[in-house]
């Protein structure tokens, strides 16, 4: 589900802020192919610089902060139990796991990473997504994506287009693990419509977001619930029927 999801997603950001279809169809007098209250957000032309007109073009590190991770063996935990779970490459990948190294919670707020933010790891594998997998602490080679201006589906959106680009980047760079610079955010570009036009169009795009991310974390509880009642299933402490009715209550 969350792969077609994400198919949708880029399908359409791609369409309007990369091709630019809407712009484009209406330039060569094709019929509308979105909803009439979408269609009129389109310019009808494009500008000298091959960009719908009255569009701005910024570099990425405009219309997101990027925010590097700590080395966080500074921060080392005091207690199992009242610690957060360090967030590295392989965390952004696989998730937390028992092996996962934890960190004092007098971590600055700002590199406290929550269930929704977005996360890009800059060096070895390169990755973007949104994590959901709970509370931890955001380590060095990795990002925290914000921006006070400019929807998360928006930025997110412009670090997936380019990811390809950057992985390319640091493979070309890769001696140990490779790795993008501050100076490559710089060189990537973006095409930003007015603020009134990003607010009408995440109301199609955004959701589809939401969704995804969503799944993700309907996806940990179930998962959680598992490891939770198969040892208790398979040593016969819980039957079948109380395990279902459990499981309906987390559902």
């Amino acid at each position: 589900m969350n792969a077609t999801l994400e198919a949708m997603a880029r399908a359409l950001f791609r369409d309007w802020f990369v091709d630019f279809g809407p712009t484009r169809a209406k330039m060569e007098a094709r019929a509308p192919y979105l909803s009439p209250d979408l269609w009129p957000l389109f310019p009808a032309r494009l500008d000298d610089d091959g960009k719908p007109e009255g569009w701005a073009e910024k570099p990425l590190d405009q219309i997101a902060d990027f925010l590097n991770g700590l080395a966080l063996q500074k921060f080392p935990a005091e207690s199992d139990t009242d610690s957060l779970a360090v967030i590295k490459i392989a965390e952004l990948r696989n998730g937390v796991t028992a092996n996962s190294n934890r960190a004092s919670r007098k971590v600055p707020p700002q590199y406290v990473v929550q269930d929704r933010d977005f996360l890009f790891s800059w060096s070895g594998s390169l990755l973007a997504k949104f994590w959901t997998g709970g509370e931890g602490a955001l380590n060095q080679h990795l990002f925290k994506v914000t921006s006070d201006r400019y929807p998360a589906w928006f930025y997110s959106e412009w670090v997936q287009h380019h990811l390809d680009d950057f992985q390319v980047i640091a493979a070309s760079k890769a001696t140990t693990m490779g790795h993008i610079q501050r100076g490559h955010l710089k060189a990537a570009k973006t095409i930003c419509p007015p603020d009134h036009v990003i607010a009408r169009l995440g109301e199609v795009v955004a959701p589809l977001i939401a969704r995804i991310v969503g799944n993700e974390l309907a996806s940990r509880t179930l998962a959680q619930t598992r490891d939770l009642l198969l040892p208790r299933l398979m040593s016969g402490e819980v039957r079948v029927a109380e395990a279902e009715r459990l499981l309906e209550t987390t559902i």
